[in-house]
């Protein structure tokens, strides 16, 4: 079967995938990240880790976006789902280092209610 690239599932491999352990010990290092929430603004204002929202619909190929192509993206949503399309897009928009929270925001609930 024949897909286009925005339809294939994004690889998972080191390289596109931050699991919510190594999240949570960079956000805990302090550590200075650039994330990318792609839910709705009421999700966003409801609980957010910080970042920038922007919903994942409004994300085009021509919108103008304040991100350098080279630096990493760490793109969250609720699930991990809208945030892996959004990586896909993001990637055939030339961004190079993009990483979608694998199990979303709630996976990174449950490890802080551990």
């Amino acid at each position: 079967m024949l897909c286009c690239p925005t339809t294939r599932p994004l690889q998972k491999n080191n390289n596109m995938e931050i699991s919510a352990h190594e999240l949570k010990s960079r956000i805990s290092a302090k550590e200075e990240l650039t994330i990318l929430d792609v839910r709705d603004a009421l999700e966003f204002y409801t609980f957010n880790i910080g970042g920038t929202n922007i919903p994942v619909g409004k994300l085009t190929k021509t919108a103008d976006l304040d991100f350098e192509k080279e630096d990493e993206l760490v793109v969250v949503c609720q699930r991990g789902i809208r945030s892996r399309t959004a990586c896909r897009l993001l990637h055939s928009m030339g961004y190079k280092n993009v990483k979608n929270l694998t199990g979303g925001l709630l996976a990174l609930q449950r490890i802080n209610n551990e």
